[in-house]
């Protein structure tokens, strides 16, 4: 197939299945071009992590390097630096999906939301996610989540709020569900080691569930992808291949149902793996050095 017959066509409708690796390169380019909804961003370079203080300077780099493919850019903390993104990203005309980070540490947690709710008034925040994975890691009950997420919303009147975790959780803690203006599902068949060639059909479902969870509310993709590198999970094995078709596919699916997905995530990083192994590095779409993976 030439690639003038479908460099300007959206993915909707097209049939993926014998399209080649330098076709799909030709697709994921032009997904780009027209713009991704949104993409997780960390300002982190090689040999930093979580603990490091990101400059503003630093920020911008990392950040114009993906606002020419993007609507939004979802952020992870308000502190140690990271509560600059927003100014910057709407410097370069890029909305924010803030987020909070809730752990153990409740002096910090304090810490975190103050500086969100500031974000917001300043008129930066387009969502704002209180707690990422919180349940995931069992690291507060569910009360103390719901009094976090409740604490946002008066503090923020007119910003969407809700909570950030894995698609299941959401049935399994009603009460967080309930509590929120918008379900945040992160939705990985990579982590539940379902093989590539059956990951769309799987996401799907991940994401018909958050629905269901959410009692009909609004259900946006916070996270999704799939790692090029690493050590296989189960029947899911990261590869090239795998990692550019999984994009291509999720955003076919998007385009087709208008689902809003922030992919996960704008570079690699090596300090995820301390806590993923080794595939933890690979979930770029731009590598550790800001060079596009796949097009």
């Amino acid at each position: 197939m030439s690639s003038n017959l479908y460099k300007n066509r959206t993915l909707s409708g097209i049939d993926l299945a014998n399209y080649t690796t330098d076709q799909l390169k030709v697709l994921v380019r032009n997904t780009l071009k027209r713009k991704i909804h949104g993409i997780s961003f960390s300002p982190y370079v090689e040999g930093q992590g979580p603990g490091t203080e990101i400059t503003e300077q630093q920020i911008r780099e990392r950040l114009e390097i993906i606002a020419p493919y993007v609507n939004w850019v979802r952020t992870f903390s308000c502190t140690e630096g990271n509560e600059k993104i927003p100014a910057i990203a709407k410097e370069l005309g890029l909305n924010t999906f803030v987020g909070v980070w809730l752990d153990e540490d409740m002096e910090n947690n304090e810490l975190e939301l103050a500086n969100a709710v500031k974000l917001a008034k300043s008129g930066l925040v387009g969502l704002l996610g209180v707690g990422n994975e919180v349940m995931l890691r069992e690291e507060l009950t569910q009360e103390q989540l719901v009094g976090y997420i409740e604490r946002a919303k008066e503090a923020c009147p007119g910003v969407d709020v809700g909570y950030v975790d894995a698609y299941f959780l959401f049935e399994n803690y009603p009460l967080v569900a309930d509590a929120c203006d918008v379900i945040f599902s992160n939705c990985y068949p990579f982590w539940e080691g379902y093989p590539a060639e059956h990951s769309l059909v799987y996401m799907k479902e991940m994401y018909r569930r958050a629905i269901r969870a959410g009692n009909g509310k609004k259900v946006i993709i916070s996270e999704t992808g799939w790692p090029n590198l690493g050590s296989a999970e189960r029947q899911a094995m990261p590869s090239y291949e795998n990692a550019i078709r999984y994009f291509v596919n999720a955003y076919q699916w998007a385009e087709q149902e208008d689902v809003e997905i922030f992919y996960f995530s704008s570079f690699d990083e090596d300090w995820k793996v301390a806590d993923e192994g080794d595939v933890g590095a690979y979930w770029g779409l731009w590598d550790k050095d800001g060079v596009p993976k796949y097009v």
